[in-house]
């Protein structure tokens, strides 16, 4: 029965590591402008590229329709228009693969009769949650097919990202439940109830860090720490903070500072804990993460001036070493609070 569980557990942390590279490859699509390249959405039919030139000259005519191809992208040959479209259609395939990622080995383990009851629901819950990601990505996408928009809402993109986080971490989550035994975990409220709020905060942060990529809100404040010379944006209170960048890149800015004071504080207190070797080895990691998480940002808004069209330059790299980060950041306060739960928990 444990090695049941073990089993189990760590097929649901390759489904984690394969989602993270899902938004990765997300994060390259938005970067390099690919996202709007596939007007269509096959879910089962859409697996295989284009086989003949006809075929591809279709598939760009039908580019050729929307805003972002008549605004910005006037001048793209066949070639560029392949380079945007294998981004997008590797980040839709991969999506395919963990579809069978999951299924091919939940049929098995049904099959074995290694999957308890309980176990059940939580499963079934995993894959409603993926269908219901495919679905938002496509409404996200949909959102830029016009004569009007150039990219995606960055409000959808919102949606989009922080749903993935949420699989993620529930992934995250279940396989911990099945791999970490009660007594490696610590029960301390107090903590617990900070923990929760730094989640929150993260929660809001990460929102707020779509909003910058959807607007390309960095390049409208390329400096620090100052914002084009300023140490609060001019007219700040006039400004939507949710559909303007330079008050979104603020608020982002804001967070950002407000979650290093909290999570440093929560460090100080958490260290100090002696009731698990596990616990105390670990510690220190979402710190380091949140520390690095800043340099990268900072980095990344300085480089948004320089954009590389159609490709990965120093900016684009910056820009997804801070996503691969934040991600890992989530990561570790979710193993944070779960090892705080209570050990009569289950």
């Amino acid at each position: 029965m444990i090695k049941n569980k073990q089993l189990i557990a760590y097929w649901l942390l390759l489904g984690v590591a394969m989602l993270m590279i899902q938004v990765l490859l997300g994060g390259i699509t938005r970067l390099t402008g690919s996202g709007l390249s596939i007007t269509e959405w096959k879910p089962l039919l859409g697996a295989l590229p284009p086989m003949n030139e006809n075929e591809w000259n279709l598939l760009f005519e039908q580019y050729k329709q929307i805003a972002q191809y008549k605004i910005l992208n006037q001048d793209f040959t066949l070639a560029d228009f392949k380079f945007i479209y294998f981004w997008e259609w590797l980040h839709r395939n991969w999506a395919r693969c963990i579809s069978v990622a999951f299924i091919i080995p939940f049929v098995y383990f049904l099959w074995r009769k290694m999957i308890t009851k309980e176990m059940v629901p939580k499963l079934l819950g995993l894959f409603a949650l993926g269908l219901a990601q495919g679905l938002i990505g496509w409404i996200m996408v949909a959102s830029g097919l016009n004569d009007e928009n150039l990219y995606v809402s960055h409000i959808r993109l919102a949606i989009h990202f922080v749903s993935a986080l949420i699989l993620i971490a529930f992934t995250y989550w279940f396989a911990l439940s099945l791999l970490v035994p009660s007594e490696k975990r610590v029960y301390h409220p107090q903590l617990q109830k900070i923990t929760i709020g730094i989640l929150c905060l993260l929660g809001l942060q990460l929102i707020y860090g779509a909003f910058m990529a959807g607007l390309k809100a960095g390049s409208f404040a390329p400096t620090w720490p100052d914002i084009n010379g300023d140490l609060f944006p001019v007219k700040v209170w006039g400004q939507s903070f949710i559909h303007h960048p330079i008050n979104i890149h603020f608020i982002h800015r804001m967070l950002a500072y407000t979650l290093a004071i909290v999570v440093l504080i929560w460090y100080v207190k958490g260290r100090n804990i002696k009731t698990s070797n596990l616990y105390e080895k670990f510690i220190s990691i979402p710190l380091i993460l949140l520390l690095l998480q800043i340099l990268l940002g900072v980095f990344t808004v300085l480089h948004s001036i320089k954009p590389t069209r159609n490709g990965l330059g120093p900016f684009e790299l910056l820009a997804l070493s801070h996503q691969i980060v934040a991600m890992c950041l989530v990561m570790s306060f979710v193993w944070v609070l779960f090892m705080q739960r209570s050990r009569i928990t289950s």
